[in-house]
């Protein structure tokens, strides 16, 4: 009989992190959930309220605990990381940082992208950045997730992982709206806005990344790691699938050269090679496969 774990997550009421708040839960885990108190915690688990930006108020709130993991769901910032690798080390055996695709943002490759492509011990940090600012995180997402992987990188056998996320689709509960943008232009025959040259990426169910979160957790392995399901999707493979629940809309693309593009519509490939986790024991599923069931369970069965 497997023994209880004791893991702390940071963040993790919404979307694919309550989801692995459940399946840590059923494996007879002891979840600890430590978030701003704005929400409360789901049943079975410890929550603890605090500032993750503040030393003094995260140590006051772990008080004397320790972890087997900790999953950081909500790391955005080299400011924040470098508060969780004062904190944590010492505290945890292991430290899993949920990072994103976009940290390949500035990788100019058709081919699907190696961990070994952004190196996070090669990534300058710069904290006196204005990372408070909310317009400007949300305009720098991935040079922030990039430089949070590099204060855990640079940490002295702190022992992290950085779980760089595709782009996640699926669940009646995406608050994102992207799938939804896609549905109301097929449904009213509204022009989609796409570049002249317009890329695939790479894409991971909901409930997928959760499983692999938690087969994360479990894990020995350090540094990135790629999350992302097997095959590439265009543009027009999801507008495809969405279609198929709205029989009387159309699809209709508007390429443009400059300005706004919509949602997963891409001037570079976002495609991420998977092989490291594949080879680590990770099982991926195909995107194709599941992504008329992720449609139908954001859009509905009339597809509302």
């Amino acid at each position: 009989m497997r023994k209880a774990r004791e893991v702390l997550v940071i963040g993790g009421n919404r979307y694919f992190g309550k989801r692995l708040i459940t399946r840590l839960l059923a494996a007879g885990d002891r979840v600890t959930v430590l978030n701003r108190g704005s929400s409360a915690a789901p049943p079975g688990v410890v929550q603890l309220i605090a500032d993750r930006n503040d030393d003094t108020s995260l140590t006051a709130a772990l008080g004397s605990r320790t972890f087997d993991a900790v999953v950081d769901q909500v790391c955005y910032t080299p400011r924040q990381a470098e508060t969780a690798r004062r904190v944590f080390t010492g505290r945890t055996r292991r430290y899993v940082l949920t990072s994103t695709v976009e940290v390949y943002e500035y990788e100019d490759s058709i081919a699907p992208v190696r961990e070994t492509d952004v190196d996070p011990l090669d990534v300058a940090v710069d904290l006196a950045l204005p990372w408070d600012d909310p317009e400007f995180l949300d305009t720098h997402y991935g040079e922030g997730k990039r430089q949070a992987e590099a204060v855990f990188a640079a940490g002295p056998a702190f022992p992290y992982t950085a779980v760089r996320v595709a782009h996640v689709l699926g669940g009646d509960d995406d608050f994102t709206g992207r799938m939804n943008h896609y549905a109301s232009r097929i449904r009213s025959r509204a022009p989609i806005s796409v570049p002249v040259v317009n890329r695939p990426a790479t894409y991971i169910h909901v409930e997928e990344i959760a499983d692999f979160l938690f087969w994360a957790v479990g894990q020995d392995f350090t540094g990135p790691v790629n999350a992302a399901s097997h095959g590439l999707l265009t543009t027009a493979d999801l507008c495809d699938a969405i279609a198929a629940h709205l029989p009387d809309g159309e699809t209709v693309f508007r390429p443009v050269e400059v300005g706004e593009v919509s949602p997963f519509s891409f001037t570079r490939a976002y495609g991420m090679d998977n092989s490291r986790a594949t080879r680590l024991g990770f099982r991926f599923t195909q995107a194709r496969q599941w992504l008329p069931k992720a449609v139908a369970e954001t859009l509905g069965k009339d597809g509302e």
